[in-house]
């Protein structure tokens, strides 16, 4: 009886290690296949080091120095397929080389923003326009707030920030990127609500519908 009890106790400490050792592996597993989750808070010294190579380069990272910016940034250029935007203003130039970067590179980018400051002086809207991008102006009498992106329809870039450089290098602000699919889906349902609803050919009489240039 106790030889038995013995081993009972013995493949009771096996099971046991077995266990643990699965649970482990299942929480690991869990963990490298989680979403990303970030948060990113302003100011960015990366501004600062970006003046000394705007005029002659566009550098995608700040010479390997790791900022809030840099990892803004990286985020941004990691588009594949996509890049929805949805931002109050828009005059960094280091983002809006990067948005340029993604679409000689073939990625689909559709910007959205408030009318009133897409004419500011310094707005990018206009070089991005110029470039081929296609950008609808908020067309409510209220102003278009938001400050978001999302990258290939499953990575999230929201927060405070608007895109300036005041708001980089000046501001305290902050930036959460996500790729959780509870978060990251409202905003998607967002983006095409107000990309339909600001439509230009909405808004142009039937006689001019035909020739409205609406991307």
């Amino acid at each position: 009886a106790a030889m038995r009890t013995v081993e009972v106790v013995g493949l009771g400490v096996v099971v046991l290690s077995l266990s643990v050792e699965l649970l482990g592996w299942f929480f690991s597993r869990r963990r490298s296949g989680r979403a990303t989750n970030k948060v990113l808070f302003f100011p960015s010294e990366v501004a600062l080091e970006h003046q000394s190579c705007m005029n002659s380069c566009f550098c995608s990272l700040p010479h390997g120095v790791e900022t809030s910016f840099s990892r803004l940034l990286r985020c941004v250029l990691s588009a594949c397929s996509t890049l929805d935007l949805c931002v109050f203003s828009f005059s960094n130039m280091d983002l809006s080389r990067a948005v340029l970067v993604l679409h000689s590179r073939g990625v689909t980018i559709r910007v959205l923003t408030d009318k009133d400051y897409s004419a500011i002086t310094g707005s990018q809207i206009g070089v991005l326009r110029k470039a081929g991008i296609c950008v609808r102006c908020d067309v409510s009498s209220v102003h278009m707030h938001h400050k978001f992106a999302v990258v290939d329809g499953h990575v999230l870039i929201t927060g405070s920030l608007n895109w300036t450089l005041t708001a980089v290098q000046s501001n305290m602000e902050n930036v959460i990127i996500t790729e959780e699919p509870d978060l990251v889906q409202p905003f998607i349902k967002e983006f095409h609500r107000l990309w339909v609803h600001n439509d230009p050919a909405r808004y142009l009489h039937s006689s001019d519908a035909n020739t409205a240039t609406s991307c």
